[in-house]
């Protein structure tokens, strides 16, 4: 492709996702949708961009912007939000994976033929809700605070749930063993670690932001302490994404903590304040927070808008053809699966309407790492699962469309004087 047309592309793209954006409010379609289907268009349809040029980019770029989208999320939310629901959101994300895992697994036992560990892998890869699809439409569908905390809780957890699981059952396929006590220590221990180390590093960098607040480019610096928490935690084995999260919501809320613990009896000496100097209402203005709330949130809608459209591209629709069928009852398991989870867990979200409890059925889009996990799947275990792959993308195509479907039946709700940010 010429350069100067590849330009052309990139800056027609970003232009499409600025629009899109703007337009949630009036269309309630959220602007994934749109830039997974400009992706179809641009790839598979009219064949303008050719996309093994960027499977090697696209887990990357999804990476890099899920932690942008995490650590956004994380400024933005309260310390009592995430203790009030931290327990729905993980018994939500613990039970809807189990539940939806099982009943792929049965799916496949049934029409493949597959032994129980076989039919447990696939069902692992496909089980677990895109976190990096989940968490931009929740910051623009207009739902309650309550209802968006507990679903962001959940999709924080989806990924490392699933790779877990596949890690465990490709070590349990190829002879060695996964007892429940140590899957159980693993899962916790890695959670511990992340909220312990994000914490940790959020403490730390709430004490550097007075002096770096003062010296350019500290945006980028900030960036670059998200990063190397992300890889640092997950060095150790921790639950990187988690960590994330809890960096940003430690930075966000320890001045709070501090004051409200009289550890910081001084005036104006907020953390994410510039200058010492009042407002005229007597308060202490927090530029540096929403300046950060900014460069991030404007450097995650430059990654995912790319990252979508890329996702888009990498559809295959001669291997749709041949797995529609499987797809279809994948994809009608893991539905129904979704509604025994939100049911079983009504005592979790008794404050949840009928029609909140529906959308929680609604918003199960699957995303990258479901692919990534089916070609890991397919490179560990050999032909027998040569479907996985095509069958992962179709079931993202099924359950994006269906999170569509979440999105119109959001405007049933009674409409909220503002849509907070997740």
């Amino acid at each position: 492709m010429d350069l100067t047309l590849f330009f052309a592309l990139l800056g027609g793209l970003l232009v499409l996702a600025f629009i899109a954006n703007r337009l949630v409010r009036f269309t309630h379609v959220p602007d994934v949708i749109i830039l997974m289907a400009s992706g179809v268009l641009i790839g598979p349809v009219l064949h303008w961009v050719n996309p093994d040029i960027f499977r090697g980019v696209t887990h990357g770029f999804g990476a890099l912007a899920l932690i942008l989208i995490l650590f956004e999320g994380g400024l933005d939310l309260k310390l009592r939000e995430i203790l009030s629901h931290f327990g729905a959101g993980f018994f939500l994300s613990l039970l809807s994976y189990i539940f939806s895992a099982a009943a792929v697994a049965g799916v496949c036992m049934i029409w493949l033929q597959f032994s129980p560990v076989n039919a447990l892998l696939v069902g692992a890869a496909l089980g677990c809700i895109s976190s990096s699809v989940l968490l931009p439409v929740l910051q623009q569908v207009n739902l309650r605070r309550e209802l968006k905390v507990t679903m962001l809780v959940e999709a924080s957890f989806g990924d490392a749930l699933a790779v877990l699981a596949v890690t465990t059952l490709l070590n349990v396929a190829s002879g060695g063993s996964a007892a429940p006590r140590t899957v159980a220590w693993t899962l916790g221990s890695s959670l511990v670690l992340a909220v312990a180390t994000g914490s940790l590093a959020g403490m730390l960098w709430s004490y550097l932001l007075p002096v770096l607040s003062e010296e350019r480019f500290w945006h980028v610096l900030t960036f670059a302490a998200v990063l190397l928490v992300y890889s640092g935690v997950h060095f150790i084995k921790g639950n990187d994404l988690v960590a994330v999260l809890t960096f940003g919501m430690t930075l966000s809320n320890f001045p709070t903590v501090r004051k409200r613990l009289h550890f910081d009896e001084t005036t104006g000496s907020d953390w994410f304040s510039e200058t010492p100097v009042k407002d005229l209402a007597g308060r202490v203005p927090e530029h540096s927070h929403n300046q950060m709330l900014t460069f991030h949130g404007e450097l995650a809608f430059l990654l995912r808008t790319f990252f979508f459209v890329l996702l888009g591209t990498l559809v295959d629709f001669s291997g749709l053809r041949k797995n529609i069928l499987l797809a279809v009852f994948c994809f009608a398991a893991i539905l129904v699966a979704r509604l025994a989870a939100v049911e079983a867990g009504r005592l979790a979200w008794r404050t949840f309407s009928s029609l909140e409890r529906e959308l929680m059925v609604w918003f199960v889009p699957r995303g990258l790492i479901t692919a990534v996990l089916g070609i890991q799947v397919l490179e560990a275990r050999g032909s027998d699962f040569a479907f996985l792959p095509s069958l992962a993308f179709a079931v993202i195509l099924l359950t994006n469309v269906i999170l569509l479907v979440g999105t119109f039946r959001a405007r049933k709700l009674p409409q909220l004087a503002e849509a907070p940010q997740v």
